[in-house]
């Protein structure tokens, strides 16, 4: 069984450091990278960062996690500060209202059972109809770029070279991408629309999921606790 759930990034500090944790060691290990700005520790005290976490059944190891962090003006999107000093549209283009789907990782533990690119997409997704947001960012490697795009995300054109970077190292190619209706996805493949939408309808469940390596029960409890904080959101005015 492997357990998916979801919190506001302050209500579980030892969560968090597992996850950067593991975060950063596969960055370092597999890319070769130190630091880039979706790695940053700021997030943990965040109250509009939201943490989804993938775990074994007891909770003592993680295997992998994302973010969905909301434009607030206090703590800057990992996009802005990635790419702000190659394209400065992106400060005025993130606003509030607005969030980034960032610090997507798994483990090599559950390579190919499609945590990464099935799961962890597809739930960052389905907790935005919970979130005050309606225009979702991401920047990610050409293998993020094909996860994203089967969930809803599309190219942002208008962003940098076609929407791409040489980030985080100049042998790096990262693309920008946006959802612009998070609630209707237009275009999401239908079957990960269908999927989606289930989860959105049935957040806590048990489910089987079918990855490369075959299938594997998950039981799925993406209701955010705590919400209150973030749902003020909805009332600061937008820029």
């Amino acid at each position: 069984m492997i357990n998916v759930r979801v919190f506001k990034a302050p209500d579980d500090p030892e969560a968090c450091m597992r996850f950067y944790e593991g975060h950063l060691k596969l960055l370092e290990i597999y890319f070769g990278i130190a630091k880039i700005t979706s790695g940053s520790a700021d997030w943990m005290h965040h109250e509009d960062t939201i943490v989804v976490i993938v775990e074994n059944e007891d909770g003592t190891k993680t295997y992998g996690g994302a973010r969905v962090q909301l434009a607030d003006g206090q703590l800057p999107l990992p996009i802005e500060t990635a790419i702000g000093k190659y394209d400065p549209k992106i400060h005025t283009y993130v606003r509030k209202g607005s969030a980034e789907v960032c610090g997507m990782w798994n483990s090599k533990e559950v390579a190919g059972m499609g945590i990464g690119s099935q799961i962890l997409s597809r739930v960052a997704v389905v907790l935005i109809s919970q979130l005050p947001v309606d225009l979702v960012h991401a920047l990610g490697a050409p293998i993020t770029a094909r996860m994203a795009k089967r969930v809803g995300f599309a190219i942002d054109t208008s962003l940098g070279n076609n929407g791409t970077f040489y980030y985080p190292k100049d042998d790096f190619i990262a693309t920008a991408m946006v959802i612009k209706d998070a609630y209707a996805l237009p275009f999401a493949d239908p079957k990960e629309r269908e999927l989606i939408y289930d989860l959105r309808e049935n957040p806590i469940q048990t489910k089987v999921e079918v990855g490369p390596k075959g299938s594997y029960e998950v039981n799925y409890s993406l209701l955010i606790p705590n919400l209150h904080t973030a749902n003020q959101f909805n009332s600061r005015e937008r820029k």
